[in-house]
């Protein structure tokens, strides 16, 4: 059953636009050390490769209901990839509090997520899609 839904649209010169003013200060309070990382690797698209992940961490906060608000902060939401490559989300702190308070005894809670670019848009999606543990 779905039980979250959250979607985000980003301008990438806008995130371009916040690292040119803010430097490291922007980048340290928004993103986490494995996606700075992965950004780094990819120095023609820094900036799209950082708007998708800010994109994921705004469709994250609208699919638990909170914003970034009730402890849950952009930090603490990090895009990370499984072994198949496939993107999905590290929670941490108030983020994996909040998952944790929507989730049923029993129950768990599985994170998708898809991230797109396409100069100047980035664009994510997560669905938040609770599953019986026996299931799993």
């Amino acid at each position: 059953m779905i039980v979250g839904l959250g979607s985000d649209l980003c301008n990438i010169d806008r995130i371009q636009a916040s690292i040119d003013r803010f430097g490291d200060r922007f980048l340290n309070r928004v993103f986490t050390d494995v996606e700075r990382l992965k950004a780094e690797r990819r120095p023609h698209t820094i900036a799209g490769t950082l708007a998708k992940r800010f994109a994921a961490k705004e469709a994250y906060s609208k699919a638990v209901g909170t914003g970034f608000k009730r402890g849950v902060f952009m930090k603490d939401i990090g895009v990370v990839n499984l072994p198949s490559g496939a993107p999905t989300l590290h929670l941490t702190g108030g983020a994996r509090a909040r998952l944790d308070a929507l989730t049923p005894a029993g129950h768990a809670i599985e994170v998708h997520l898809t991230m797109t670019d396409d100069h100047p848009w980035a664009q994510a999606f997560v669905v938040l899609e609770l599953r019986k543990k026996d299931d799993l």
